[in-house]
């Protein structure tokens, strides 16, 4: 059971681009239909309650839409088949532990530790390094800049750039995709 919510749970942290403690603080029910992709049921949209606080201010809070299905199936199975399973009852936390509380921030650390080093990777990858990959992938993928910023939840621009590690096929496709409309421009 361990092993399904933990892998359910980085699954989620990658796919919405959630810092740690945003992941352990979901609720069930911050999810939500997205009248833009209906398909996607009751997992269509993230609402972030505990996002990143300015200083002295008190957490942000952000809609984050889903962008890759597969997430959304594999929570709607954590959901249905796995959650029950530790006597959740009508606890709100989307995270539980075997004893039936809200999973902590260090847990999340601790579990992601355990596998990482389970799987042989360097020391220094951190759960925030999914939220990178995350964001980084939707620029490969052509995703609007701005975009990809409002997911994230960043305020500027620069901080997302930060983030972004774009590998050299993607660079070569987005100067192929610069260097077609410049063209197509001037043919006019």
């Amino acid at each position: 059971m361990a092993a399904f919510r933990d892998a359910t749970l980085f699954k989620v942290i990658y796919a919405w681009g959630l810092r740690r403690r945003e992941a352990a603080m979901l609720d069930v029910n911050d999810f939500a239909v997205n009248p833009a992709v209906p398909e996607l049921g009751t997992r269509g949209v993230c609402h972030v309650r505990f996002g990143k606080a300015m200083k002295g201010s008190p957490p942000r809070r952000r809609a984050v839409a889903t962008v890759m299905p597969w997430a959304a199936e594999a929570l709607e199975q954590y959901v249905r088949e796995v959650r029950p399973r530790y006597g959740a009852g009508e606890h709100p936390a989307l995270w539980l532990t075997e004893r039936g509380a809200r999973i902590s921030v260090r847990q999340v650390d601790d579990r992601f530790g355990q596998l990482r080093s389970l799987a042989g990777l360097p020391a220094d990858l951190s759960v925030h390094c999914l939220r990178h990959s995350y964001i980084s992938h939707l620029i490969e993928d052509g995703a609007d800049p701005l975009f990809v910023q409002w997911q994230a939840g960043h305020s500027w621009a620069s901080t997302t750039a930060v983030y972004t590690t774009v590998g050299q096929d993607a660079r070569n496709r987005m100067l192929r995709r610069a260097l077609a409309r410049a063209y197509h421009s001037e043919q006019g």
